[in-house]
């Protein structure tokens, strides 16, 4: 997507990195730089990629000091703000830190995958002799609680189990589209599956260019 809509961008801003996974392989293109609101998580990325710059603060307001080709949000991180206020901010945020003709990329889990989910059964993973089993409740509308348990092998027959929730919020598709629109002059939805973009995609990304003028 980057190279389509921004071919000639040379500099890039990750926001929510985690523990850089995608951050390292975008390296390989661009000049990185990657934060992310967790130290835990930007400890495993610094030990990864030592080389590159890593900053420890929030997607919501943050301040790097310099503006990039492109910025990038990977993985539904933004699901993870559960007021669509910081959605905004978020938006509002990467505007003040792209160039002229800079491009905002970021993806996001529907209502209609999340709920797909909470109809099916839970999902079991192996891993060796470790087990994980996801499920996923929904809260309220709009609002889905993934409750992870990992299950793992201390030995012979005993394991230690390891649980945790991580909830999401899903937006509108429309609204999300529009509250884009107060920011960036073009801004597009994708299913990356090829079919029209809608609140019952399996994934959408939303790629934003040509930040308007916004007033304080």
């Amino acid at each position: 997507l980057i190279e389509h809509h921004q071919p000639r961008a040379k500099t890039l801003l990750e926001i929510a990195c985690g523990t850089g996974g995608l951050l390292g392989r975008l390296s390989e293109s661009y000049d990185v730089t990657g934060l992310d609101r967790s130290r835990a998580m930007l400890a495993i990325a610094k030990k990864r990629l030592p080389h590159l710059q890593l900053l420890h603060q929030d997607m919501t307001s943050f301040r790097v000091g310099r503006r990039f080709d492109a910025i990038v949000c990977a993985f539904d991180s933004i699901n993870h703000l559960l007021r669509f206020a910081d959605w905004r901010r978020v938006f509002r945020r990467v505007k003040a830190h792209l160039n002229d003709g800079g491009v905002f990329i970021f993806d996001v889990n529907t209502s209609g995958k999340l709920q797909r989910i909470v109809d099916g059964p839970p999902w079991v993973g192996q891993f060796g002799r470790d087990t994980v089993v996801i499920t996923v409740t929904k809260r309220r509308p709009g609002v889905f609680d993934w409750n992870v348990k990992i299950f793992e092998h201390q030995q012979q027959d005993r394991y230690r189990r390891h649980s945790e929730t991580i909830t999401e919020l899903a937006v509108p598709r429309k609204r999300i589209t529009a509250s884009l629109k107060i920011v960036f002059n073009n801004v597009k939805a994708l299913d990356p599956e090829g079919t029209h973009p809608s609140d019952r995609s399996q994934r959408l990304y939303f790629v934003c260019r040509g930040a308007r003028s916004l007033k304080s």
